[in-house]
């Protein structure tokens, strides 16, 4: 038996009808969907195989897909199917541990400055960091040119706790989540980068103008959206409302999945670097932003989430869906009334190991990197 479908999307649609409105008003609130509504079947499809960490998915305006592996590598598929690396210069790459080749996002002005960024670990064999680095694709689209970082110093030690995701807004402004390099005093310092989300010019790499700390003498300062993470590993925009939604990992426990509204998201391991405090601290910090769900114990190391959108998801429209790596499945979960977050149900149970990338592509299908380190793929899940 097919699922019902749903015929109308309230994100989308306005009734017209005062008691109509109140209807879908409190479906969607019950985040829900439409009374009648069910779960989409699912097909899951390998579109690319033979990769290794496979790190970031995005599309190209065009319906190019593009990816990072950790080692190194951009990738494309093409919209008929033929999957070749673009030619890079890689020099100078630090890839150690959780650190490498990185997040990847395409400039929303990329059918007229063929831009795209990466997020890196660098070294120069005695200093290294993290910085966000501009690339410009040449005519054919078989190699993207290098160009000035536009952010360097983004703390990075052993390679452990590198963040990187990277994600624009619908005003163009570009989203960092970084990691805090396992350096206790990071996450609370104002003068750091590390255990941090940015937001950022993409041209220029200034702080935002609307960012809290924009009267800063310190330009690392005027670039902090938030503050208090431990290693951001998921970004996403939720197409209802726009709000910024993140994922990011915890110690021993308590993952984290937060609404992004600025502000201390607690985390505050000192002195030294002591896991045993919690991710969310509020006896030290009373105002700090509580999370929207937390896995408690045992820990599923969340890596990058996207929403659902679509009436093709039929019940799951408007759903978040989280990547993980331990936890080796999709989260689904529904956002409630009161802001919550809660898990609707497991996807993909082991199917297909370790999953770090999720992304909505352009034609409504879901699409999926593994991160197992040899014969890692991209898998398109297409509802019915």
């Amino acid at each position: 038996m097919r699922p019902t479908p749903c015929r109308l999307t309230p994100a989308r649609r306005r009734p017209r009808r005062r008691a109509l409105a109140l209807a879908v008003t409190a479906a969607l609130v019950a985040g829900a969907g439409l009374a009648g509504c069910e779960p989409p079947a699912l097909a899951a499809q390998t579109v690319v195989s033979g990769r290794s960490h496979v790190w970031e998915i995005a599309f190209t305006p065009a319906g190019t897909m593009l990816w990072t592996e950790r080692g190194g590598r951009i990738m494309k598929r093409t919209t008929g199917g033929a999957v070749t690396q673009v030619s890079a210069d890689m020099s100078g790459l630090f890839v150690s541990g959780e650190t490498g080749l990185m997040g990847l996002a395409v400039d929303p002005e990329f059918a007229s400055n063929r831009r795209i960024y990466t997020c890196q670990g660098w070294t120069d064999g005695t200093a290294r960091d993290v910085r966000i680095i501009p690339w410009v694709f040449n005519g054919p689209g078989t190699a993207v040119a290098r160009q000035a970082p536009i952010v360097t110093g983004i703390p990075a030690t052993s390679g452990r706790h590198g963040g990187c995701r990277l994600q624009f807004d619908q005003y163009r402004r570009l989203y960092v989540g970084t990691g805090d390099a396992v350096v206790g005093t990071n996450p609370q310092s104002l003068a750091s980068m590390g255990g941090k989300i940015l937001r950022v010019d993409p041209d220029t790499g200034a702080g935002s103008p609307r960012n809290p700390f924009r009267t800063s003498a310190n330009v690392a300062t005027r670039r902090i959206y938030s503050y208090g993470h431990r290693n951001v590993q998921g970004l996403a925009f939720r197409p209802r409302d726009g709000l910024l939604w993140s994922a990011e990992h915890g110690p021993d426990r308590d993952d984290e999945v937060n609404r992004g509204t600025g502000g201390n998201f607690g985390w505050n391991p000192v002195p030294g670097y002591n896991e045993a405090v919690p991710m969310t601290d509020t006896a030290e910090f009373p105002d700090a932003v509580r999370a929207r769900w937390s896995s408690g114990s045992p820990t599923v190391a969340p890596a990058g989430i996207a929403w659902l959108d679509g009436e093709r998801w039929a019940a799951w429209n408007d759903h978040l869906v989280v990547a993980t790596l331990k936890g080796q499945s999709l989260l689904l979960m529904r956002a409630e009334s009161n802001g919550q977050l809660t898990l609707v149900r497991r996807l993909y149970q082991g199917t297909f190991g370790r999953i770090r990338a999720v992304r909505l592509g352009p034609d409504g299908n879901l699409y999926i990197g593994t991160s197992n380190g040899s014969g890692d793929r991209i898998v398109r899940i297409t509802p019915s």
